[in-house]
């Protein structure tokens, strides 16, 4: 696209985003930001939100909705205008359906960031259960139908009898958040392909082995929290058999309340999750919209506040983001600073 199309374009959206002021999200004119997505990035998004709001008080409060990443997903590909967010909150990278998507409907420059790490903690209540898990363990748990057979534990002993003999109960996401798409990725399909027929599967039948490995119970023992992570937090809080699975940074938030439980004999701490020794560790992102930076007030210094506040140091790492590592730190603030947009080509 040459210098003069990419200048009619921008001035064009923009002016489109201007038109359909007064259909924003906020009842309003479209003269604030707007972010939807992940339930795992939201507290850092309001924490940068609120740093933005002092340091540039010119701009009005960013509108920030948890909706979880794939709802947030949708909302932001569905097209360009005021009446769509400007950006979108994930506990997970883009899929590259989620990306066909965003191109289908004219929302072709995207820019990635990823804005830190984070883990899949699984946790109980302070002075409640406690073990030390596998994949493979919280696989059998939890499956729907553990490699292709019936489920028949309903204790943790039945899985393995090191475990406590006490039922199976685990509070998590549901299907439409970025922490159960990492729970399937990072824990359940690792476990289930500890089985050789599984992991031949995998190679001959991708959707049956999807199917068999990541499909989880629905008898009772595994309970859908919806995209609040808080909830899970009070559920495990007042039942000390419970086992919770979130972000690391609601553990973090909570340590008087829970404690986080070993994963093949590693703790969901800081420094596990930023070397990567903890199997659950994940990297976060946000995603946002080229064709809105010229349209939307404040929409760059606020992508540049993000990178203000994300060092191992920083006012996010004392909420509980990881810090990305220096290479990967600095990829990032170039894509936040310079606008570099998504191919498609590494997304799966």
């Amino acid at each position: 696209m040459t210098k003069t199309k990419s200048f009619i374009f921008a001035a064009v959206s923009a002016l489109a985003l201007t038109a359909c002021g007064g259909n924003g999200a906020d009842g309003g004119s479209r003269d604030s930001i707007r972010a939807v997505g992940s339930s795992t990035v939201f507290p850092f998004a309001k924490a940068v939100s609120e740093a933005f709001v002092r340091n540039q008080p010119d701009y009005r409060s960013p509108i920030i909705e948890s909706t979880g990443t794939g709802g947030g997903m949708k909302l932001f590909c569905a097209g360009l205008g005021a009446d769509t967010p400007d950006m979108t909150h994930a506990s997970r990278q883009m899929k590259a359906s989620e990306f066909a998507d965003c191109q289908a409907n004219g929302v072709t420059d995207i820019i990635e960031i990823q804005v830190g790490l984070d883990g899949i903690a699984f946790a109980s209540a302070q002075g409640g259960i406690t073990m030390s898990l596998t994949p493979k363990q919280v696989y059998e748990a939890i499956a729907a139908s553990p490699y292709g057979g019936e489920q028949t534990n309903q204790t943790w002993s039945d899985v393995d009898p090191s475990l406590p003999d006490q039922p199976i109960l685990v509070y998590g996401p549901p299907s439409t958040s970025g922490t159960r798409d990492a729970l399937k990725e990072l824990v359940l399909e690792v476990g289930c392909d500890t089985n050789p027929e599984m992991g031949a599967l995998k190679e001959t039948d991708k959707d049956r082995h999807a199917q068999l490995c990541t499909e989880v119970r629905s008898d009772g023992a595994y309970v859908d929290q919806g995209e609040q992570d808080n909830l899970i937090v009070q559920k495990i809080e007042g039942n000390p058999n419970a086992v919770g699975v979130f972000g690391y940074s609601y553990l973090e938030e909570n340590a008087d309340k829970v404690q986080g439980l070993e994963m093949n004999g590693v703790a969901p701490t800081y420094e596990n999750i930023a070397s990567f020794a903890y199997p659950g560790a994940r990297p976060l992102y946000v995603y946002a919209k080229k064709a809105h930076l010229d349209a939307i007030p404040g929409l760059r210094e606020y992508l540049l506040q993000w990178t203000k506040m994300w060092d191992k140091d920083g006012e996010l790492a004392k909420i509980g983001l990881v810090a990305s590592p220096a290479d990967v730190m600095a990829a990032n603030l170039k894509a936040a600073t310079e606008y570099t947009t998504l191919d498609g080509a590494q997304l799966k």
